[in-house]
């Protein structure tokens, strides 16, 4: 049995992740019998790995706290896996879509504002540069 600090160390992450998915349900440790400490086996060393490998590849602790539980009810969580990755690798694409998009726009206005000279507010205007790239709605 491990404590918090020994199970943080073998896993390579802090005393603090450790509490935290003890806390959360993701780690079920044990108690000890006279001073309470939370206590862990071989096996949350490998549990923890997974945690940790499961968030690389940007599952939530939700979703691996959803995988985790089939698991333990000896359902295969390999459908529900694929399912979240397909959706995630959608979401993604999306995103950048959307970053590439705003990486364009943010380059053209600042090509424009290189030829345009400083000038201070006037009541009307906060930055004239903002506000000479037009309507709000070209973001969208």
């Amino acid at each position: 049995m491990m404590t918090v600090s020994q199970l943080s160390k073998r896993g390579g992450v802090e005393p603090h992740v450790v509490r935290y998915y003890a806390r959360i349900g993701l780690l079920v440790p044990a108690r000890h019998p006279e001073n309470g400490y939370k206590l862990f086996s071989h096996a949350d060393i490998s549990r923890l790995q997974f945690i940790r490998q499961a968030q690389n590849l940007g599952f939530t602790l939700d979703e691996i706290g959803k995988i985790l539980e089939e698991s333990g009810q000896g359902k295969s969580p390999c459908h529900h896996v694929r399912t979240i990755l397909r959706r995630r690798i959608v979401e993604n694409r999306r995103k950048l879509d959307e970053l590439v998009a705003l990486q364009a726009r943010m380059e053209h206005a600042l090509k424009q504002w290189e030829k345009m000279p400083d000038s201070l507010p006037d009541g009307d205007s906060v930055c004239r540069l903002i506000e000479s790239t037009g309507p709000a709605h070209q973001n969208a």
